[in-house]
């Protein structure tokens, strides 16, 4: 297929645009920055080059991922977000609909889904960890995740409205980057990315990966949302305990851990407050990403 890749001079580009080429896909990159991976430099907040690209490149299909994010709202004004995140998005299903585009993956994001109920740590009145599912009607605590959530409700307009397949992927964090709170953790910065693949992380070729698969689903399944992070080993049950005292939980599931985060001079978080469940993402898409926790404790055993 002939596919536009918004976003493709970014990480996640990096991990897609060779996985796309590797499947005999033709990849066209649009990005507002230079790289080797694209080959339009320009903005997706312009209509007449999104426009113009899909239709001068006879595009099959859109894979979505470039954005506006988080880390950007100290540099922007919230209007640049919706210029980005919104129009740029309702740019892309126009000029998919007007050409005939295929199929449309849209790389969301969980963040949209953390209310600053849930991040302070209740959930129903009670403190206790959130078990966050596709079915949470989100209330986004920033225009990062207000954007996105508009970008999502364009997308399933555009499926409902004009046919369109869309699969929205709300992907966990998978960027290189130290957390933006990292002056108020405590742990380096791979012990926190570590400890974060329990419930609200995933590597960025785990997030290729499921591009891939969300591209070769989407005429069947239509229109459909699903997060996309490593599978986690807590359960429902496990929220109270996990925001009261998650070693404990963590140790249930992984009783070599201890000794394992000992020896490496790593410590685990004292509180978790969200787990994203992933199983619709299973259920339905037929992915799980490859790395997990357990994948963490085999490499730190294995240093031995």
């Amino acid at each position: 297929m002939r596919i536009l890749l918004t976003g493709s001079s970014g990480w996640l580009g990096s991990g897609l645009e060779p996985r796309l080429k590797a499947l005999g896909h033709e990849i066209i990159g649009l990005d507002p920055v230079a790289s080797a991976r694209t080959q339009i430099v320009g903005s997706i907040a312009d209509r007449d080059l999104v426009l113009k690209t899909v239709r001068e490149n006879r595009i099959e299909a859109i894979i979505h991922s470039g954005a506006l994010h988080k880390p950007n709202i100290e540099h922007y004004e919230n209007g640049v977000f919706v210029a980005t995140n919104v129009q740029g998005t309702l740019n892309l299903l126009d000029a998919a609909v007007a050409c005939g585009v295929q199929r449309f993956v849209f790389t969301s994001t969980t963040s949209l889904m953390i209310s600053q109920t849930i991040r302070a740590g209740f959930e129903g009145g009670a403190r206790k960890a959130a078990w966050l599912t596709e079915e949470m009607s989100p209330e986004p605590r920033n225009i990062y995740g207000v954007t996105k959530l508009s970008a999502e409700h364009l997308c399933r307009f555009y499926h409902i409205e004009h046919g369109l397949p869309v699969v929205v992927l709300r992907t966990a964090r998978f960027f290189p980057e130290a957390d933006d709170m990292a002056h108020a953790i405590e742990q380096s910065d791979a012990n926190t990315k570590a400890n974060e693949l329990l419930f609200r992380r995933l590597t960025v070729e785990d997030a290729a990966a499921a591009h891939v698969a969300a591209l070769e689903k989407a005429p069947r399944l239509g229109f459909d949302t699903f997060i996309i992070s490593a599978p986690t080993p807590f359960r429902p049950q496990d929220c109270a305990e996990l925001i009261a005292d998650a070693p404990s939980v963590v140790a249930r599931y992984f009783p070599n851990y201890p000794r394992l985060y000992v020896r490496k001079g790593w410590t685990m978080f004292s509180s978790i407050d969200r787990v994203y469940d992933s199983s619709r993402a299973r259920e339905r898409l037929g992915f799980v990403c490859k790395t997990s926790f357990a994948d963490v404790l085999a490499a730190l055993e294995a240093e031995a």
